[in-house]
């Protein structure tokens, strides 16, 4: 069985770092503007544009994280 510490001692490509940085923070920083989705129009069968927006972006945050996770694993 291989030890934390060895795990943790392979070494990732600066580039592979910066991409799984950039899958993670995306969200983050769409959910930060808060302003910009705060808006009832347009609607989706009566659900507002709030709701569907925060619901559509917790799907794609799901994926952005998946995607970052395997990169980070497949090292």
């Amino acid at each position: 069985m291989v030890s934390f510490m060895e795990e943790a001692n392979k070494k990732l490509s600066s580039g592979r770092i910066i991409a799984i940085a950039i899958l993670i923070l995306i969200p983050f920083f769409v959910y930060f503007l808060y302003p910009t989705y705060n808006k009832v129009n347009p609607t989706i069968d009566g659900l507002t544009f709030f709701y569907w927006y925060q619901t559509l972006w917790l799907g794609i945050s799901g994926i952005m994280y998946a995607i970052a996770a395997y990169l980070w694993d497949k090292r």
